[in-house]
């Protein structure tokens, strides 16, 4: 299983920027798409940005296109470091955010959370 650790959440104004990292380990990554996530409480995980291996595509959902920007250093094939750079935030954004691969593996980190709120 991978093991995930987020991290860089936090509470920031609308309008405001956040840079989400996380650390992915334990099991080869090679080849593989890494995805952020996010969670809030009345709604389902879904994926929100999407990178493949290489690093040079990159997929986001409407309503993050354009103000967030998904990111990734491969380290080896055992240790990926991915990246979110959220922009022009939102009360909407409010959620824990998670990264994982894509499709994402059944085991998951502890989540960042971030709070958009004036």
């Amino acid at each position: 299983q991978v093991q995930l650790v987020e991290s860089g959440g936090g509470a920031v104004q609308p309008g405001g920027s956040l840079r989400l990292s996380c650390v992915a380990s334990g099991v080869t990554l090679k080849y593989m798409s890494m995805g952020w996530y996010r969670q809030t409480p009345s709604k389902q995980r879904v994926l929100i940005a999407s990178i493949n291996f290489a690093g040079d595509d990159a997929d986001y959902v409407d309503a993050v296109k354009g103000r967030f920007t998904i990111s990734r250093v491969n380290a080896n094939d055992m240790l990926n470091m991915v990246y979110l750079q959220m922009d022009r935030l939102k009360s909407d954004d409010t959620a824990v955010y998670y990264c994982n691969t894509d499709p994402a593996d059944s085991n998951w980190g502890q989540g960042t959370q971030v709070t958009v709120s004036s």
